[in-house]
């Protein structure tokens, strides 16, 4: 999103080396100079992103003018400027950057986006856009870099022909890796012991099932709700930890101990956890609706006290768990473990440390200019010290105020206004491992020091402390998605049908309609329709990535 570089009043206009101008993108650039970490004159960078409909202005502000874009002027001489402002919503955003593509149109000094992968790729392919990895080598902060490098492979989706076209934007790392979310107030009405195994738990989903652990004197309680409309192994309320039980993780790309890549839905161990589920839902341990249930619907049966158990991120307390309480006063949940199958092994779905991309338009005048702005983020925002600027957030007035002379981040008293939202990259500058471990820290009963520490302290309820300390415990059980490119040709060409047969065949095998024994059949066919060229094809891909670390 954010877009070439250039000095406000020699420069400005210039985005992209446009048609009209063709000797333009050959001029050398001017130096910039930086006074007192401030360019005089000012530079400006154009940009496009997505506005996402959680960004909220004060009155009078947008865009444009906000007191993220005045602090940028102000603190370093960086006027930021939309190319052209768009809504993330209904893929109007995407549409008209489709259309700026088809038409040749200029693009801006950066683009920062966060959404559908094919698009990523479409911008990638114009060759509009710079060997990014050159620039960041050149240019990052020691800080950036550590932050990147806690996971190399956060690069992998954007690079091309062993170059790295777009950078990274980054998250905190497990912030989607799941943990097992259970009704304690059900698990101590019947005296039951936390699941160390699939066994363990069959045994909690046998007495949420039919020992009425709601008393309303009904056979209408569930062991576990999981939704798999959308996928067995996604983002809450989900079942890929049955997999992993096996040694596996399906609808993903998964890493062997011979450091080759398979797909986690074609293996033994997704056959054994299939059956598994099919034996539960035949008892009538997961509702019968769970295959027309998407992830949000699914945990409803949770919230609503309808199932004793849901799978699901370590900050699910903030949301849907808050309405468990809302539902019944008396109700208490509680985060454990993934419990082990009958080889000992657990595993759970891995969160990459990427979170969205940015591309750096190649006829960008000072591109060094993008990385003093984020540099200074990274180095003043992600981890604040003691009576730096932000502290106790990115604005006095926005994210937090002064109350008895002390900050808060209460929304009731700020407003609710998030300036982090209005940065080039959706949120300033995020360490990945740093939210986690914090998170970890407090729940083991150390006091906060840092300011980073003490404000995650005053905004997160218990139990999403002691669910991230469970994810550290488990990182080791994590499999991560491993095939991160394009679309390769043979799943152009085949994905559509491979897909629609797996899910056909695992819905069918759940829902008893077939035998297990279908998984072997689907697997020969999947493999002899293209599965087994995509699997050249990925492992080609791997090593080509791998090479060009």
């Amino acid at each position: 999103m954010i877009g070439v570089l250039a000095l406000s009043v020699a420069l400005s206009g210039c985005s992209s080396g446009g048609s009209d101008k063709p000797a333009e993108s050959s001029t050398p650039a001017t130096t910039l100079e930086l006074k007192n970490g401030k360019y005089d004159p000012p530079v400006s960078i154009t940009y496009l992103r997505p506005w996402g409909p959680d960004v909220k202005f004060k009155p009078g502000e947008d865009q444009d003018n906000n007191v993220h874009t005045q602090w940028a002027k102000e603190k370093l001489g960086i006027e930021l400027k939309n190319q052209w402002i768009s809504p993330s919503t209904n893929n109007a955003f995407e549409t008209k950057l489709r259309l700026s593509l088809a038409s040749n149109a200029d693009m801006p000094d950066i683009i920062s986006y966060r959404g559908e992968f094919n698009l990523v790729r479409e911008l990638i392919e114009s060759g509009k856009f710079v060997d990014a990895g050159e620039l960041f080598d050149q240019y990052a902060s020691d800080t950036w870099k550590a932050a990147v490098n806690e996971d190399p492979s956060v690069w992998y989706p954007y690079m091309q022909d062993g170059k790295k076209i777009g950078i990274p934007i980054l998250d905190y790392s497990y912030n989607g890796d799941p943990v097992m979310w259970i009704r304690d107030d059900w698990m101590k009405k019947f005296n039951l012991e936390a699941p160390k195994t699939i066994d363990d738990l069959e045994v909690i989903m046998e007495t949420f099932t039919n020992q009425d652990p709601d008393g309303n004197g009904k056979q209408d309680t569930y062991g576990l709700t999981i939704g798999f409309k959308n996928w067995l192994n996604t983002w809450m309320s989900e079942a890929g930890w049955v997999f992993g039980a096996y040694g596996t993780m399906p609808n993903q790309w998964n890493l062997t101990a011979d450091g080759k890549l398979e797909y986690g839905s074609v293996t033994p161990g997704a056959k054994q956890a299939l059956a598994k589920l099919q034996s539960w839902m035949s008892k009538g341990y997961i509702p019968e609706e769970a295959g027309v249930y998407d992830e949000t619907k699914a945990a409803e049966e949770f919230t609503a006290g309808k199932a004793g158990i849901v799978v699901g991120p370590h900050w699910m307390p903030s949301w849907p768990l808050e309405d468990v309480k809302k539902n019944n006063p008396e109700a208490e949940y509680k985060a454990y473990p993934i419990p082990s199958g009958p080889n000992g092994q657990a595993g759970r779905h891995g969160t990459s440390n990427g979170n969205g991309v940015i591309l750096i338009n190649k006829d960008m005048k000072n591109p060094e200019a993008f990385f003093t702005y984020q540099n200074y983020l990274f180095d003043h925002y992600a981890n604040p010290k003691e009576g730096d600027e932000f502290e106790h957030g990115f604005a006095e007035g926005y994210d937090w105020v002064m109350v008895d002379g002390k900050p808060s981040t209460d929304a009731s008293l700020t407003g609710g206004y998030a300036p982090e939202k209005y940065t080039l990259t959706f949120d300033g500058a995020r360490i990945p491992n740093l939210s986690m471990t914090t998170l970890a820290k407090l729940a083991s009963g150390e006091e906060p020091t840092t300011p980073f520490e003490k404000k995650i302290k005053s905004g997160v309820p218990t139990p999403m402390l002691d669910a991230a300390k469970i994810v550290l415990d488990q990182k080791d059980i994590v499999f991560n998605q491993m095939f991160t490119g394009a679309p390769s040709m043979t799943m152009q060409m085949n994905n559509d049908i491979l897909t629609k047969m797996e899910k056909d065949t695992f819905s069918q095998i759940v829902y008893g309609k077939t035998s297990v024994d279908a998984f072997d059949s689907f697997v020969e066919k999947w493999k002899s329709s293209g599965g087994d060229q995509i699997t050249k094809e990925v492992n080609e891909w791997y090593e080509s990535v791998k090479g060009g670390k």
